[in-house]
């Protein structure tokens, strides 16, 4: 393996003031990109510079995340790799500056790629990291989008107003993520935004517009978020659409809308939420049920 401070190629150099570094991957943790998707408009909202990238010789196997080949002016064929990027954002009137990562989760050397990370956080002064994810719930499209944060330390819980994480279980590299920076002296909370797991929409808007406002009001500065809301209300129409031209969806909806009305979303626990097979089978259930019911009813 190559030496750590290899693996990082440093782009430019920014003087912050106590940034917050928010960190969002694709992969495990990014249900419909949604995460992904938000990290990245902020980044673009507020005209962050690229900093670094982290060399991904080390971290991915290509045979299962591949890079991908573009043409360059319809001639020349150019190789784009799994990338792992830092950006930098100055943030006038606000209390604290903005580091972004953004990437994709890696398949190997995990720890030594947190370490990176954490290297770069401590570089740059930054005191509080906020991780974006995204899973998927048996929630129903047509309804706010429930926002989770967790985090492990009581005293950041009672800061933000979030919960502290009980969480025991399989973990992606944004749990691996967040242990690191508890050894490293560096605080760090999660947003989780919960995703229908019935739409293959991606990107999805409305998660991401959710990701966006909560993560900008904990770093404490202000977004432009009409693009995304538009795009929000272009997503809700469409799906209303489809939903509307199958009955059976439109019943399993409702059947989500009735326990989403019945469930506050203070009660909603990323950590006990079914995994993407085990809401795929029940909805396969439920239509089974229904077919069969049906068939029942027509004998």
């Amino acid at each position: 393996m190559a030496l750590e401070d290899e693996m990082i190629t440093e782009h430019a150099h920014m003087e912050l003031r106590d940034p917050v570094l928010v960190a969002a991957f694709r992969g495990w943790n990014d249900a419909g990109d949604a995460a992904s998707f938000a990290a990245s408009h902020m980044a673009q909202a507020w005209s962050a510079e690229k900093l670094a990238s982290i060399d991904p010789e080390e971290f991915y196997d290509f045979q299962a995340v591949r890079p991908e080949v573009h043409l360059v002016d319809g001639i020349t064929r150019r190789i784009t790799w799994p990338p792992n990027e830092f950006w930098g954002a100055r943030r006038d009137g606000a209390p604290n500056d903005v580091v972004f990562l953004i990437g994709t989760e890696p398949n190997t050397h995990w720890r030594t790629f947190t370490r990176l990370v954490a290297t770069m956080a401590t570089r740059y002064g930054v005191r509080l990291v906020i991780s974006l994810g995204a899973l998927l719930a048996d929630v129903p499209h047509s309804r706010p989008v429930q926002i989770t944060g967790t985090a492990a330390d009581a005293s950041l819980v009672d800061k933000l107003g979030l919960r502290r994480s009980r969480y025991e279980g399989p973990t992606g590299i944004v749990g691996v993520l967040h242990d690191t920076f508890a050894s490293a002296g560096i605080d760090s909370a999660s947003l989780w935004a919960a995703v229908p797991h019935y739409l293959t929409v991606t990107p999805n808007p409305k998660a991401a517009l959710a990701l966006v406002e909560k993560a900008s009001e904990l770093v404490g500065a202000g977004i432009d978020t009409s693009d995304l809301r538009r795009a929000s209300t272009a997503y809700e129409d469409q799906v209303a659409k489809v939903v509307a031209s199958d009955e059976e969806i439109q019943a399993y909806v409702r059947l989500l809308e009735e326990r989403s009305d019945e469930v506050a979303v203070e009660e909603i626990d990323p950590a006990r939420l079914p995994s993407g097979d085990a809401l795929a089978a029940e909805l396969e259930r439920y239509l089974r049920q229904k077919n069969d019911g049906a068939e029942e009813g027509g004998s």
